[in-house]
């Protein structure tokens, strides 16, 4: 039996997919002839992932998993909201969501290779992408963190779609859960006005400036006019000065007030943002992948 190195066996995975043990089985089987391990592998009806490589997937589901004084945050990507919404994939994003969380990885490259069912992250990621038939992505994760004495307030929106984890001094569990339902509706920037960054202030006022200027209005008034603007801007921006969205009435420093609460932290993760979706006409992509 050919002796395979572990750097060929990646490199062939990389390139069609497959999981560990199919790529070294073909590569031994091919005595280590890289494109004769390709070959094996797509007239057994595998290695089809390589072919899904520069499709788009901006569909998925976000989750999150909590154990003890850890929380984690995850975002998976698929092609098509119909596979988004199967047991088999739920199930697996909830799987990954707390292996990652016991992992404790650094990083996407080391979440891949995760302990997940007696085998690696990215081994049932392309496992379940030759399944399904769907490109398939671990996209994002955050890892949290608290003391004994503070609370994680997870709240999951519409479907898996949005997930959002906050993080509280002082307050309880529904406190937290609430301020996280808000922040999954408005999306902040950030907890309060002190943390913008003074370029993003500076430029702000310079475009505000502008503006009230091309207003014609005198500039002995216009520096009062981009002052009160600027106050406006960072109240759309800063959680704590939003207007609660349970209780418009109150701002969410003042729900934190009356449940002696702070914002520590936040994370939110919502499907596809930043993701440019591709529209394509459907006989097209029928055709294209007839031909495939």
């Amino acid at each position: 039996m050919a002796k395979i190195p572990a750097a060929q066996v990646k490199e062939l995975r990389e390139k069609t997919g497959v999981g560990m043990m199919d790529a070294k089985k073909a590569l031994v089987e091919t005595d280590g002839d890289m494109d004769a391990a390709i070959e094996l592998l797509r007239e057994k009806g595998m290695g089809a992932s390589d072919k899904r490589a520069h499709r788009i997937a901006a569909e998925g589901l976000s989750t999150i998993a909590i154990d003890g004084n850890k929380a984690t945050i995850i975002e998976v990507n698929c092609e098509t909201d119909f596979v988004a919404k199967t047991d088999d994939f739920k199930q697996l994003v909830e799987e990954i969501a707390k292996a990652i969380n016991a992992a404790e990885p650094a990083d996407l490259e080391e979440a891949g290779s995760a302990e997940l069912d007696g085998q690696t992250i990215s081994d049932a990621i392309n496992e379940a992408t030759n399944k399904i038939g769907e490109k398939i992505t671990l996209r994002r994760f955050a890892l949290l963190t608290k003391e004994d004495d503070q609370v994680f307030g997870p709240y999951i929106h519409g479907g898996n779609q949005i997930s959002t984890v906050t993080l509280l001094n002082g307050g309880n569990e529904e406190v937290a859960r609430d301020v996280s339902m808000h922040v999954s509706a408005i999306d902040p920037r950030y907890i309060s006005r002190e943390e913008v960054p003074a370029e993003d202030l500076a430029a702000e006022k310079e475009v505000l400036s502008k503006e009230a200027l091309d207003e014609g209005k005198p500039e002995n008034i216009v520096e009062k006019m981009v002052e009160g603007r600027l106050n406006k801007w960072l109240a759309e921006i800063s959680l704590v000065d939003q207007e609660f969205v349970k209780n418009p009435d109150l701002t969410v420093a003042q729900y934190l007030e009356e449940n002696k609460a702070e914002v520590v932290n936040y994370t939110r993760f919502e499907v596809g943002e930043g993701i440019e979706k591709r529209v394509e006409n459907l006989a097209d992509e029928v055709a294209k992948e007839l031909n495939n």
